[in-house]
Order: C-alpha cells, then structure tokens, then sequence
C-alpha cells in the first residue's frame, strides 16, 4: 500500500492522484487535503487509510499518540482521526494537545460502541465528531467531507479576520500619521502666535519659549503623562495671548499701571481663555490660561481659586513662570540668580506656590535650568519648545 508512515518524507500513491488533479484543472494545482490517522490496530487503521486514499487524501499512519505527536510536530495536516484507547498518549490526551497548538485543526474520534460516552465527552473537549467502530466506509468518508468543509470555513473566517485586522491596522497607522502631521501643524501656529505676542509685548520676548520649557521639564519631574505635559505645554506657550487684546498704551506702558489700568491688564487671562476654549485641541490648554494667576491660598485672580481647585498644569506653570521673571532682565531690575529665585520660591510655598510642587522644584539642580535657558537662547530657531515634551533628554534627575 501507498501510506506515509508518521515521521516519514517518503512519497506514497496519492501523489499520482494529485498528479492526474493538477494536469485535469485548468485554474493550477488542487489542494490535496492531508490527513493523519492515529490507531494501534494495524488492521483498522490501514483500512481507513486505504478507504481515504481511494477518496484522493494525502493519508500519514502512526500507531500510537506518541507516533501522532512527533508527526504533528513535523508536518501540517488538515485532519487527525484518532482512536481513544492507546497505550502510549491516548486519543483524549492528543485531543488537548491539538486544541492547544491548532484550535482550528478538526479532530474526528474513532471507538468502540462501548466508549460512545468517552466519545461524546471528547466532544465536550473540542473534537469536531466520533466514528463508531465497526464502521461503514461511506460513513467514514462523509463525516471526513464534513469535517474537512468545517475546517475550510474556519480557515476562511481566520484569514478574513486577519486580512480585517491588518487593514484596521494600515488604517490605523495612517490616521496616526496624519494626527501627527496636523498636530505638527498646530505646534508651529502656536509658536507663531507666540512670536506674535513677543513682537507686541518686547518686555518679556523669548519669555513664552522659557517658561514652557521649565514647566515641561518639572512636569516630568513631577511623574506626569506625556499626554498631559503636551497639553500643560501649549497651556504655558500661550498663558499670555490675551495680552494681544489688551490695547498697546497699558500694555507697553513704562511706568505703574492705575488701578483701572490694572484691572484692564487682568483681563488677559479670561481674554485668552475665550481666545483657545473653541478651539478643540486647545480646550484642556485654555484651563491653564484662565488659572494661571491663581494663587495656592486663593489670593490670586481671576476667580481667587485655591489649592487643588487650581489645574495642576496651572500649579506647575506658577512655579516656572516666577523662575523665569527672577532670572530674565526687566526695564526696572536686573535678572537675579537662580539660587535667589530658589530662595523666592521656597518662602511662597503655600500662599503663591502649591507645596507638592514646589518641593520638587527644590530636588532639581540649578544647572538644569541654566542649560535650557542657554538652549533656548542660542536655538538661532532650530529648537521647538513643544520638541521638549517629546524628546527624553531633558529630563531632570533630583538630587
């Protein structure tokens, strides 16, 4: 007879019924369905052997399940008829094995009318349907057929699922790809609105740039989520763009402001809020704008909010906005030392400042502030702010 034994590359007489297959179609070769048939009854499995091959089945023997094992292991099979009673790893237990390396790969149980009810438990287990023995050849061939469609159906659905998944995925990534660039987009309007703002208001140019890069670098240190330091980062970019509302003789006034005047110049912060909250990628942005004179004891403006009714964004900016005016040169004083700004800091924790975060304010080394004000005011604009909450460098280390 013509059958592979398991384990075996040797070619067996089916391959002249593949041969007459492939020369009769006219679309190429025909897919000749491989079976393994497991029994420890030479007699019987070399009857369902030679009963499959007359079907034009690719058939491999093994006498046993550990026989069944080492072929599964070698080759791929589009069916597995075992018997359940074997002496060496019995039908059920290569049952299990095949579920968990191949749920796809139908298993046809064959047993004794005394074992129909192993039978049907093996079916609870996952075997796709059972064969009594002694058994009619047309039976044998018509729940192979069967089982056979069953696992071709489970093919097309698993390919179909994966051909769904890898175009959600293309998709997926090419929408990714377009936020990334819009998002982009966004960034460099901003830092022209910035640019804008420092043209108007000279007084603090380059001030925007600075304070969001110290307010990146202590939301970091602060364990925030990159998402959100994104949105803390565009929050401090833009915490004066209401100033561009604010007519130009109180903004660039040289001298004190009055009263009525200083209650103008607070408007910027509402100002800029109605500017951004339209806006959708600015709505979480627009939050730090309208917070960001808000003192920690509720003594600030516009609202006199206090502690953790204040947007940790807006907390965090506080800190940084006061670390840049100390160090920054203004028309009435020179800039002061860090180590003075260190000192201003600490002694408003808990009525200017938010004690959580000023305390990790204080863990962060001077040098750190000195080098991204150097980096920002060298850039010669080759540095985004924004880059900051993207790229690791600049992270700081406490002490």
């Amino acid at each position: 007879m013509g059958f592979k034994r398991a384990g075996s590359d040797k070619p067996n007489s089916v391959e002249s019924v593949r041969a007459e297959a492939e020369s009769c179609s006219n679309t190429g070769p025909a897919k000749i369905a491989r079976v393994l048939i497991v029994d420890d009854e030479m007699h019987v499995r070399l009857m369902m052997g030679s009963t499959l091959e007359r079907q034009g089945y690719d058939v491999q023997l093994a006498a046993n399940g550990r026989e069944a094992l080492e072929a599964l292991g070698l080759n791929n099979f589009d069916l597995v008829l075992t018997d359940i009673v074997m002496q060496d790893v019995n039908g059920i237990a290569l049952l299990e094995s095949v579920h968990a390396q191949n749920p796809n790969l139908p298993v046809v149980m064959v047993t004794a009318i005394h074992d129909i009810s192993v039978a049907i438990d093996a079916m609870r287990r996952g075997a796709y349907d059972y064969v009594l023995k002694p058994f009619e050849r047309e039976h044998l061939v018509s729940t192979v057929l069967r089982a056979l469609e069953h696992r071709q159906v489970l093919e097309k659905s698993h390919n179909y699922q994966q051909s769904l998944e890898q175009m959600v995925r293309a998709r997926t990534e090419l929408l990714r790809h377009a936020m990334e660039d819009l998002e982009h987009s966004y960034d460099v309007t901003l830092e022209a609105l910035g640019d804008a703002l420092d043209l108007k208001d000279s007084e603090t140019e380059g001030h925007s740039k600075r304070v969001t890069a110290y307010t990146i670098a202590l939301s970091r240190a602060m364990g925030l989520a990159p998402a959100e330091i994104k949105v803390i980062a565009r929050g401090a970019f833009l915490h004066d763009i209401g100033k561009m509302a604010i007519p130009d003789e109180i903004l660039r006034k040289p001298g004190k402001l009055t009263l009525e005047e200083q209650d103008v110049m607070r408007e910027h912060c509402s100002r800029g809020y109605h500017m951004l909250r339209k806006i959708p990628f600015l709505a979480g942005a627009a939050d730090i704008v309208f917070c960001h004179q808000e003192h920690f004891d509720g003594t600030g403006y516009p609202s006199g909010l206090r502690s953790w009714e204040i947007p940790i964004g807006a907390r965090i900016f506080a800190v940084a906005d006061t670390l840049d005016a100390i160090t920054s040169d203004r028309p009435y004083r020179r800039a002061r030392s860090f180590d003075v700004a260190r000192e201003e800091i600490l002694r408003c924790s808990g009525t200017q400042f938010d004690p959580s975060v000023v305390e990790v304010f204080l863990k962060i080394p001077n040098e750190l502030w000195q080098e991204l004000r150097s980096e920002i005011s060298g850039q010669n604009k080759r540095y985004s702010t924004f880059d900051l909450a993207q790229t690791p460098g600049t992270e700081p280390s406490g002490d």
